[in-house]
């Protein structure tokens, strides 16, 4: 239970990191929901995992089902994260109609959910960035 616990916030956080990045880097028209980006936001935790949103939300439910600890929110959570799923990969074809190379270009550098293999990719790419600095100077 206290796993689920520790799991709910690090979900929470991840969720509003999210939202603030896309709305501070989206190009969102004042007014506008964040649907109607106008750049891809590469940045923040978007620099990390391409949809950061529906993990936040696929944890934040899994935290429920650790604390519940009952099988039918078993079920729940893979059903209802099979369903995110599908949504990540729809959005994913939309963006790339939207923004063609450029979010191609992101998804080469950002994997879709899987926050490890992102890290791992951004502390790469940073102490590459740094070598290259070091080179030039």
């Amino acid at each position: 239970m206290y796993a689920g616990w520790i799991l709910l916030g690090f979900s929470v956080i991840i969720i509003f990191l999210a939202g603030g990045e896309f709305r501070k880097k989206g190009g969102v028209p004042k007014g506008k929901s964040i649907v109607h980006t106008t750049a891809v936001v590469d940045s923040g935790i978007y620099a990390v995992v391409r949809h950061p949103q529906y993990l936040g939300f696929i944890l934040f439910v899994l935290a429920l089902v650790l604390m519940s600890q009952h099988w039918l929110s078993v079920i729940s959570w893979i059903m209802g994260s099979a369903l995110f799923y599908r949504d990540v990969l729809r959005e994913e074809q939309m963006s790339i109609e939207k923004f063609g190379d450029d979010y191609r270009s992101y998804m080469q550098r950002a994997p879709r959910m899987n926050l490890l293999l992102g890290v791992v990719r951004l502390l790469l790419r940073k102490r590459e960035d740094k070598v290259v600095n070091d080179e030039n100077q």
